[in-house]
């Protein structure tokens, strides 16, 4: 079982979905208390939301993986301020030097597909280089969730990182997908692609009884302009993604329900993030709508998760088969 240390928690997507693949959460933080007070209350009290510039390494515990998704409307696509100047820009630095100083086996460290053509590329080279500096072999790859069946089309970029005087037998990442397009899926041998009206399927409309939480519709009024967050939705296709827009001092985006009659509530926003449908946000719904935009789907982390443990796993069997051919006959 990996032991599993998380910086930039927020409400805990990336944390649940290793969870649920056997691994042991074991430190987290967010300075965002709101996000990590929906983290206490669902996942543990190991989280701290003290800001992560005032924390020593020495108060963090070691581990087997670092994972973490640094700040990233600095880099954002849909910031059309973006610099490579952003303050929120350097705050991965932190997550370099907690991992140069705890020098766990594995990281994973997750972005906006944006990051990677900041600066026309020059910002994510050198993100790249002071990971591979701090010890790592780093490789990435470009995620969308709707491959590993969340109801969602997300984009997003993890790097992941093995430490260099780490041997495993085989590298399992990235995981292959599980999912495809329906005019594709069949001929890949994989599922169809999950439609968002299936995924909300069986819920019921916010003004009829129900014994949801969180499941309360706002008042915003539709709009069809093809703009972000007034687009028809198509039922049959995954949502677009659940975006937050910038941060807790902006608007949030809150997407057509796939009905195109309503908006949709935080309770369906968190099923097509793939959050468990007893996963409760206290807070109000303008932080809940923002923490779920923010996280990344559980369902995709898990597979994720899978394929490092399947890597580390692979060097426990190389170990093995070594010391066989090490022992006297």
């Amino acid at each position: 079982m990996l032991k599993v240390i998380s910086l930039f928690s927020g409400a805990g997507g990336l944390d649940l979905g290793f969870r649920n693949a056997g691994c042991e959460l074991i430190w987290a933080n967010d300075c965002w208390e709101e996000a990590a007070e929906t983290y206490r209350q669902n996942i543990g009290s190991h989280i701290t939301s003290d800001p992560i510039e005032t924390i020593p390494s020495t108060a963090i515990p070691d581990g087997d993986i670092i994972i973490g998704g640094f700040p990233c409307q600095g880099f954002s696509v849909a910031n059309i301020g973006r610099h490579t100047k952003d303050k929120r820009n350097q705050l991965y630095l932190e997550f370099v030097r907690v991992l140069v100083d705890k020098k766990p086996l594995f990281f994973l460290a997750e972005n906006v597909k944006g990051i990677l053509s900041l600066g026309k590329g020059l910002v994510f080279e050198r993100i790249l280089e002071d990971f591979s500096e701090a010890g790592y072999v780093v490789t990435h790859h470009v995620f969308n969730a709707a491959d590993y069946g969340v109801p969602q089309k997300r984009e997003r970029v993890f790097l992941f990182g093995i430490r260099k005087d780490f041997r495993p037998g085989r590298i399992v990442f990235p995981p292959k997908p599980t999912h495809a397009p329906r005019n594709r899926a069949l001929l890949l041998c994989l599922k169809p692609w999950v439609g968002v009206g299936t995924a909300l399927q069986g819920i019921p409309e916010p003004d009829q009884p129900h014994s949801l939480e969180n499941h309360i519709a706002t008042q915003y009024k539709l709009r069809f302009n093809g703009y972000l967050g007034h687009r028809n939705i198509d039922p049959d296709e995954p949502s677009p993604t659940i975006t937050a827009r910038g941060d807790e001092n902006g608007g949030v985006v809150i997407h057509h329900h796939p009905s195109n009659r309503r908006r949709l509530t935080v309770r369906e926003a968190a099923i097509i993030q793939s959050f468990p449908v007893d996963f409760r946000f206290t807070c109000s719904k303008t932080s809940a709508y923002r923490q779920i935009a923010n996280a990344v789907p559980p369902l995709l982390a898990e597979e994720i998760a899978h394929s490092i443990l399947e890597t580390y796993r692979s060097s426990l069997s190389l170990e093995h088969k070594e010391q066989e051919l090490l022992s006297p006959a």
